[in-house]
This record gives C-alpha cells, sequence and structure tokens, in this order.
C-alpha cells in the first residue's frame, strides 16, 4: 500500500492539523487546551483547517475558540419531515450554523403535527418560549399571523421562508422571487411544447402565498405572451405525491391534448410516477420544485423537463445574517424581503 492511500486511510493527527493550519504543534495544543491565550485569527485558522481535514476534537476547537463570543437560539419551523427537499433544507441550517463564526449558536429545527393552524401555531409558540429568533415555513392563516405578533410584541424577531405569511407583521421574508418562478416554468412550457394545447398546475394550498404568486405567474405568462394556450382550472393537492398521482392520471384522461404541467409546491413524485405509469415519454412538458432524488432521476429519464430549485446554501447563510442582525441590530436593520435568485436544471446540467 503506498503512503498516500495510507494516509488517507488513517485518522489526521495534531502534526497533520499544525502542518494544515501552517502552525506549529504547541499552538494547536494551547487551543486545545486553553493554556495559554491564542490570537483569535491563529485561533479560526485552526478551527478551519480542523473541519477540513476532519480532525476528530473539530468539536472541542469550535468550542474553545467561540467560547467568548455571544450566544443566541434560534429556531425553525419547516414542513413535512420526510421529504428529501426539508432533509436538505434542515442540514442545511445546521451547516450554516457551523459556519457561522461572530457568534455561538444553539438551532432548534421542528416540525408542525400537521398543516392545521393549529399546529402551526402550536408549534409557533413553543419555539417563541425557548428562542430568541424564529423563521416559518408554512400556509399563511390569521391564526399564524396572531401568533407571529405575539412574538413580535416580545421582541422576537420572526422570519417567512420559501412561501410569506404574516405580511406587514414577520421581519423579513426569505426565499426566491416566486411570481418570476412561475412565470420561468410557464415560459418553459410555451416555448417547447411540440404545438399548443391545455396546460395545468398544481398547488400545495391556496393558503401558500408563495404558491399563489407561482400560479399568478405561470397564468400571467401564457395571458400576455402565449394566449394560444389554454390554461385549466388549477389542482389542489396538499403537496402529498398520493393525491398528485391520482389527480395527474384523471388530468391525462380529461384532458388528452394537455401539454404542460407545472407543479408549483409539493408532491411532484406523484406527478412524475403518473408520467412513467402513462409513459408520457416527453409528450408533455413537467417542470416541478426542487432538486431531489426523484426530480433528479425524472430528469435524467427525460420525464421532467425543468426543475426550479431553491439555492439552500445561500439561502440558510442569508437567513441566519438576517436573524442574527434582528437580534443584535432590531428590526430596522432587517429588509422587509430578501429575494435569492433560484437554480435551474435541465437533464443535461444534474
Amino acid at each position: 500500500m503506498s503512503e498516500s492511500i495510507r494516509n488517507t486511510m488513517r485518522r489526521p493527527t495534531i502534526s497533520d492539523l499544525a502542518r494544515a493550519a501552517g502552525v506549529s504543534v504547541a499552538t494547536v495544543d494551547r487551543v486545545l487546551n486553553a493554556r495559554h491565550r491564542v490570537r483569535e485569527e491563529t485561533a479560526r485558522r485552526v478551527y478551519d483547517a480542523a473541519q477540513e481535514i476532519g480532525y476528530h476534537a473539530v468539536g472541542l476547537i469550535r468550542q474553545r475558540v467561540f467560547e467568548d463570543l455571544p450566544q443566541y437560539r434560534l429556531a425553525f419551523l419547516l414542513q413535512k419531515p420526510t421529504q428529501a427537499f426539508y432533509q436538505s433544507f434542515a442540514r442545511e441550517i445546521e451547516a450554516a450554523a457551523r459556519a457561522v463564526t461572530t457568534a455561538r449558536l444553539q438551532i432548534q429545527i421542528e416540525y408542525p403535527s400537521s398543516a392545521t393552524p393549529a399546529a402551526i401555531v402550536e408549534k409557533i409558540k413553543l419555539l417563541g418560549a425557548r428562542n430568541q429568533a424564529v423563521a416559518v415555513v408554512g400556509p399563511d392563516y390569521p391564526a399564524v399571523t396572531t401568533a407571529v405578533e405575539e412574538l413580535k410584541d416580545r421582541g422576537i424577531p420572526v422570519f417567512s421562508l420559501l412561501s410569506d405569511l404574516a405580511t406587514g407583521v414577520r421581519d423579513a421574508y426569505v426565499g426566491v422571487n416566486n411570481r418570476k418562478a412561475g412565470r420561468t416554468a410557464a415560459w418553459t412550457i410555451a416555448r417547447t411544447a411540440k404545438k399548443p394545447g391545455k396546460v395545468a398546475c398544481f398547488v400545495g394550498s391556496h393558503r401558500f402565498h408563495g404558491h399563489e404568486l407561482r400560479e399568478i405567474g405561470f397564468r400571467s405568462y401564457f395571458r400576455e405572451n402565449a394566449p394560444e394556450f389554454d390554461v385549466v382550472d388549477t389542482l389542489i393537492n396538499l403537496e402529498t405525491a398520493e393525491i398528485t398521482h391520482e389527480a395527474t392520471l384523471t388530468l391525462l384522461q380529461k384532458h388528452p391534448d394537455l401539454v404542460g404541467l407545472y407543479v408549483c409546491g409539493g408532491g411532484m413524485e406523484g406527478a412524475i410516477s403518473a408520467f412513467r405509469e402513462e409513459n408520457v415519454d416527453g409528450r408533455i412538458v413537467l417542470v416541478v420544485n426542487e432538486l431531489t432524488p426523484e426530480s433528479k432521476a425524472g430528469l435524467a429519464d427525460d420525464i421532467v423537463t425543468m426543475v426550479v430549485a431553491t439555492p439552500l446554501p445561500a439561502l440558510c447563510k442569508e437567513l441566519l445574517s438576517l436573524m442574527l442582525g434582528a437580534i443584535e441590530n432590531g428590526e430596522a436593520a432587517v429588509p422587509g424581503q430578501s429575494f435569492l435568485p433560484f437554480d435551474i436544471y435541465i437533464s443535461e446540467n444534474i
């Protein structure tokens, strides 16, 4: 076995860490054991190198490096913990928190037991009791707005994610421009469909503000630029694969001249499976949201034409920056909305 292979298999040592950080072993020892003060710049370099090489005591080094920094508790209420997208979202939040070097962060990620207003409000109140800032993905109900108002009255900043809610009350919306996302989906169908015909879209719920904006953008593009296409009545899929599957099969049967379908929110797995089942074979343009194993496979098999995706790493970095800014400097320092450019995937760039 070559020396290089042996080096990649063994656990990094303190000497490896010192070499990667460009400091002496004694300096690394001082960081690890807090024997003497080390310059902040040097300590951070040791920490960055420990992360890069996978040093086993990276957690201890982080504690030593950041022990004098302010500590904040941040909460995140996501949706549907079994979905690949939200699992990725949670991982990116944790990764962004680990990358923050100006504070020590305690992260709490929760999910409501259901999408009902009562379940969401219950979680918002629970998170607000334990944390200094809260970010929420969810539908826009009056009860949710009231819960957000109560947190704001207690000085706890609240952020809406992906789909806006509690407009005028929450501190900021962080996500993509959903109206532009809908128009982009419509542009793709109008430009790539083999001939004009009927097009359809699914929304998870009319209470999801982001879904409604996507639908508005979708319809307005066809109305303005491609009137030869007929947009049928919008269908609600509750963001579930099962409902989307059955609704897609019904749609295909009812409209044999269907040429395009856009799934504005979740549940796209059902549309993909229905297209497979019916052997649509590229006859209908399918646009979905978020790059997941299912949508990636759909792109590879030419079932999905395009994926409009949220740039989760960039979103989480921006979100944490805004949450910390609101805690430290007040809500006046936070813009009312922060749009990130969405990613576009086709079969040729996955």
